[in-house]
Parts: C-alpha cells; sequence; structure tokens
C-alpha cells in the first residue's frame, strides 16, 4: 500500500493528509520541534504561564538562592520541595514552557483526548517515600489517582492471551488452564519475590553504597542466610531469556517475563535483565496499575504548586547553558538569555552526564579523566510513541475483556523481542517491535469523550538513527520519512492481534525518537530510560565507575535524575536522595568550619 502524501503544516510539524490506511480513514500528525519558538511544540498541550505556576519575574540582573536546580523533571522539582522544606530558598530552571521532562500531557490527536505523552504507569511514585511525605499536599493541589486491578496481559497470534490480575488466585487459575507448569512456575517464582522484594525495595530506595543499602544487606543476610542470598543474585543476574526458562513451561508465560525486560533496554539475553520483571510482574499484581486522573502533567503540575508554598520558585522557558564555577566550586548558572543565578550552596543538574561535563561546564573545570569517562556513558536504543484517538475500545481477539487491561503486550515471542532488540542496535527498523499497549482511558474514562479512547502505544526496541530495514521495505533512512511506514507497519501488527482496530481509529499521533529527545533532552537518541541500565551502568556503578552517588567531580554541583542511582521511573527517589546529599554535605562543610575557628581560636 502507497504511503499517503503529507501536507507542510508548519515549520518542523506535518499533518497526515489521508491516513494511515486509506481505508480507515485516519488522521496522522507527527510532531518536532517548532523553529519559530525552539521549544518542543504539540497541538493541544496545556502550558503554564505566569499566574498558572509559580514562576518567577524575569530580569537581566543576577538573583541569590541557596540552591538553584537545572532542569524541572520530576527529580528536580523533588529535590527542590526537600530543599524548600527544610528552609532553603530555591530556584528550579525548566528548558520547556511546562515542567515534567517525561511525565507530560496533552491532547496531540482531538479536542478532549488527553493522553500521557511519556510515561504513563504511576506506580513507583505512588508508592514512594516522596508521595508519602507530600501526598496529603499533593492532593490539595489537585493530584488523584485512577487504579485498575487488571495491570497487565500479553496476546498471541492464536488468539489466545495470559493475563495478570490484581487477585492471585484467579491470576494462579487462569495460568493453570493455559498450562499448570506456568501456575507452579507463576507461584514459586512469587514466593521468591516475597521473600526478597521487601530488601530489594530497601536497596532501591538508598544511596548506593551508603549505610542504609548495607543495613538491607545484612537484614537479608540474618533472615535467609548465604543460602538466600546466593539464591537472590543468582536471580537477579539471570537474563529475561534464562528467567522464563527455569520458571515457565510455555513460550507464552516466557514472553510475559521478558517483555518487562524490554521496558528498560534488557533484550532476553542481557545479562541482569530478570531484575526488572521480578519486581514488576508481582508488584503490578498487588497494587493493580495506576494512572493520574486527567493526565500525567498534573503530577509535575501539582509538584511545582507544593514547592510554591515553601517558597520555591519554578521559572519555564529557562535554558542554562552554563555552570558558573568561581575557586573550583560550583557557584550559579547562565541562562540562555544572559539571565545569571547565583547558588550560595549548590547546584543541581537534572542531566545527563554528558550534557553535564561536555556542554554545561567550562572545559578547564571538569579534570580530564572525567570528560573522557562521561564520553562513555551509554545510552539505549530509542523508542517510537503511537498516540490513537478511538471511537471504541481496541477488539482484541483474544477477548473484548482484555480492553480492561492497563497494558498489553504484544510481541508476541521471547524468539522476537530477541530479533527486534539486535535489529535496533544495528541501526534497524524492526520487523516485529514489541507493542506496549497501554488503555489509559480503561483506567480514567476521564481522558476521553464518552464511548470513546484514548490508546498509548510504546514501540521498543528502535534505532536512534536509521541505517535500514530489517524487513527491507522501508527505505527511508531519515526519521522525517520513516515514521510514516513505520507507524503503517505498527498499526498493521496491532490490527493482526485487535481485528477492525483500524476502522475504529479516528486519529494518529506519533512521535520518533528523536522528537523524545527534541521534548526532553535526557532521552538522548530517544533512549526513553536516560540511558542504559546493564549492569556495567547499575548499581554502583551508575552513572559512571567510581562515581556513584549525587556529587559530581566539581564542589557543590550535585547530579540527580534518571541518569543516577536507582535510574528511570518515576519514583522521586534520585530526587529525594540527591536533597539528602546535599543538605548532609553542608552540615559536614558546617562542622568542619566551626572545627578549623575552634583550632584557630586555640591556638598552638
Amino acid at each position: 500500500m502507497a504511503p499517503p502524501p503529507f501536507q507542510r503544516a508548519g515549520e518542523g510539524q506535518r499533518t497526515w493528509a489521508g491516513s494511515v490506511s486509506r481505508s480507515a480513514g485516519v488522521a496522522f500528525r507527527r510532531y518536532g520541534r517548532s523553529m519559530e519558538t525552539g521549544t518542543f511544540r504539540s497541538a493541544g498541550v496545556a502550558t503554564h504561564r505566569s499566574g498558572d505556576m509559580p514562576m518567577s519575574s524575569r530580569t537581566t540582573a543576577a538573583r541569590s538562592y541557596d540552591a538553584v536546580v537545572i532542569g524541572g523533571g520530576h527529580n528536580g522539582l523533588v529535590a527542590a520541595l526537600y530543599l524548600a522544606r527544610a528552609g532553603w530558598s530555591v530556584a528550579v530552571l525548566e528548558r520547556n514552557a511546562t515542567v515534567g521532562g517525561a511525565i507530560a500531557s496533552g491532547e496531540v490527536t482531538l479536542p478532549g483526548f488527553m493522553h500521557d505523552l511519556y510515561s504513563t504507569n504511576q506506580n513507583l511514585f505512588l508508592g514512594s517515600q516522596t508521595y508519602a511525605d507530600f501526598g496529603s499536599d499533593l492532593s490539595r493541589h489537585g493530584l488523584r489517582f485512577r487504579t485498575t486491578d487488571h495491570p497487565y496481559a500479553n496476546v498471541f497470534p492464536d488468539g489466545s492471551s495470559v493475563r495478570v490480575h490484581s487477585d492471585y488466585e484467579r491470576t494462579v487459575g487462569e495460568l493453570a488452564e493455559h498450562n499448570p507448569g506456568d501456575a507452579e512456575g507463576f507461584a514459586g517464582l512469587y514466593q521468591q519475590y516475597k521473600q526478597f522484594a521487601p530488601y530489594l525495595f530497601g536497596i532501591y530506595g538508598s544511596a548506593v553504597p551508603s549505610s542504609a543499602a548495607v543495613r538491607q544487606v545484612l537484614s537479608l543476610l540474618r533472615h535467609h542466610g548465604l543460602r538466600g542470598a546466593r539464591e537472590l543474585t543468582h536471580t537477579l543476574l539471570m537474563s529475561t531469556r534464562e528467567l522464563g526458562r527455569i520458571w515457565f513451561t510455555t513460550r507464552e508465560a516466557r514472553a510475559m517475563a521478558a517483555c518487562w525486560g524490554m521496558h528498560l533496554d534488557f533484550g532476553p539475553d542481557v545479562a541482569g535483565g530478570a531484575m526488572f520483571p521480578l519486581l514488576e510482574m508481582f508488584a503490578d499484581m498487588e497494587n493493580g496499575m495506576s494512572v493520574v486522573e486527567g493526565g500525567a502533567q498534573r503530577l509535575p503540575q501539582a509538584l511545582a504548586e507544593v514547592l510554591a508554598e515553601h517558597g520555591g520558585e519554578v521559572r519555564t522557558s529557562a535554558e542554562v547553558d552554563r555552570v558558573l564555577c568561581s575557586n573550583g566550586r560550583a557557584v550559579g548558572v547562565r541562562c540562555a538569555d544572559g539571565d545569571t543565578l547565583t547558588a550560595r550552596r549548590a547546584v543541581i543538574a537534572n542531566v545527563g552526564p554528558p550534557a553535564l561535563y561536555q556542554r554545561l561546564l567550562e572545559p578547564d573545570q571538569v579534570p580530564a579523566q572525567m570528560r573522557r569517562k562521561s564520553r562513555g556513558y551509554v545510552y539505549g536504543p530509542g523508542t517510537m510513541m503511537l498516540h490513537l484517538a478511538l471511537d471504541g475500545p481496541l477488539p482484541w481477539a483474544a477477548g473484548s475483556e482484555l480492553a480492561d487491561f492497563g497494558y498489553v503486550h504484544v510481541a508476541p515471542y521471547v524468539d522476537d523481542l530477541a530479533r527486534t532488540y539486535t535489529e535496533s542496535q544495528a541501526g534497524l527498523l524492526p520487523v516485529e517491535p514489541l507493542l506496549i499497549v497501554g488503555q489509559t482511558s480503561a483506567i480514567d474514562p476521564t481522558r476521553a469523550p464518552a464511548g470513546r479512547h484514548v490508546v498509548w502505544i510504546q514501540i521498543r526496541t528502535m534505532p536512534s538513527v536509521v541505517r535500514g530495514d530489517a524487513a527491507g521495505a522501508i527505505r527511508h533512512t531519515s526519521w522525517l520519512e520513516a515514521v510514516e511506514p513505520m507507524t503503517d507497519r505498527v498499526l498493521t501488527k496491532l490490527e493482526h492481534y485487535a481485528p477492525g482496530s483500524r476502522a475504529r481509529i479516528v486519529h494518529a499521533t506519533a512521535y520518533t525518537p528523536q522528537d523524545l529527545e527534541s521534548a526532553d533532552p535526557n532521552l538522548v537518541g530517544g533512549d526513553s530510560v536516560a540511558g542504559s541500565h546493564h549492569l556495567s551502568q547499575n548499581f554502583v556503578f551508575r552513572p559512571m565507575s567510581g562515581h556513584s552517588g549525587y556529587r559530581t567531580a566539581v564542589p557543590g554541583l550535585y547530579l540527580t535524575g534518571a541518569a543516577t542511582w536507582p535510574g528511570a521511573g518515576n519514583n522521586a527517589t534520585s530526587g529525594r536522595l540527591t536533597a539528602r546529599q546535599v543538605l548532609n554535605d553542608v552540615r559536614l562543610r558546617g562542622w568542619a568550619s566551626r572545627s578549623a575557628r575552634c583550632r584557630q581560636t586555640a591556638g598552638p
């Protein structure tokens, strides 16, 4: 089928004049960088101007704060919030017109259809210490969540499915109908999860290394001994293929586990990939799956409003182009418009290591070894996003009840995931990419008009730079041109598993890996997790070997966000731990200064 024509709709923005499928009558749009404004633009995305969100007046005069935070993603906002609660004066500078980074929403298909543009599952935030500390304040500012007790499922070419409900007995019963061995394996792996999850979540909520993390390990040893620790370590070092092969009988159940690894950058044969499925499979089963009522943007907006209550400031459309240093210490920032802000105590950068050490700092402020290490920070494969406005639920071949699930994984099998990962890493458009189909309006009906639906599709994994097509059908090597036929490939795959889905699509909007990076520079190459999570860049090696934690090579300058431990996910942990590190360092400096004065007073 020949691709429909494009019609120029403005610089950096293109509108599909025909359809994804001519017979389906699907209008299609792709949004990118606006050359007029220099900021990411997507149709209908709510922007917060002065009066909507706490904003400071823009002046050319330097202003002074205790801390300045570069980047208004959720970790930057959370770090600022904890510092403001401690009595610090804090300013957050965000390059975009809205805060939130990869937590954003907008009416990017049709009016009345509210889509989460990037991340959608907010379970990690709901379970975070930050939500425990500020949940009531956030609720006062309108933050609400909707939860489904049908968190996820996988569908297969023969019309079958495997499903996980919040009801454990129902889940195991359905798995037993599929295959008794799968039910037995699921139950056995769940027992391991219940044994070890408290320690794993404890470590994930602690700085690494730290005394708190060590206490979790010691507690694990006390309660489960060396044998238990060895068992857990063995599981955590497995690939997702190995995890599935050990615990499950059928290729359907094995695919259920392996799909979770692809949410990060764990192809089925990458060591360490079993960590995420072990936690996510069962945490989602126990807690269901949650989205923000009314759109993900309300989460960072509420954080910014609570920050304002504590005296913090947020400046949007304020891009930082330099971290200012004096006598080897970070002392402030300069914005692209020439505005400068002084930071008396700390500068916190919610960016990736390459951006910090290669762009924001002058070369003479960074040790040569650190510049070299930052160049070696590894980003994973890219992601493509597809947002659909539907005039009805997806008609899944595996049964209409599948339309109630938060996520439906369309792989179908582990070998398909492995090929997709290899193809995308080689720069090829994959033949059978994983579709993570998020049925947002099934969880939160406020997202669409009555009887209508929004569908969120994350397409994993994709090449950041297109060098070819694994299927040999798409000749384009530019994402600007490849997005049409790649979208058609995705919708053709969806049609196979949900026959009649094309006819229900009234509008579709796609974001390529390049669009993701334009929207959020931390998503380099469209890497939706802001840096590989392979073992060589995780735990004590995140972001870099010898430089784990939140301090940087420059005193007074700190790094926060997904590039730091514990990595990607809307858990707010990095922001909270960064603030703790900053406060502890200031207390230590104060103690050292007082001690020095006492020694001088005492004399020899």
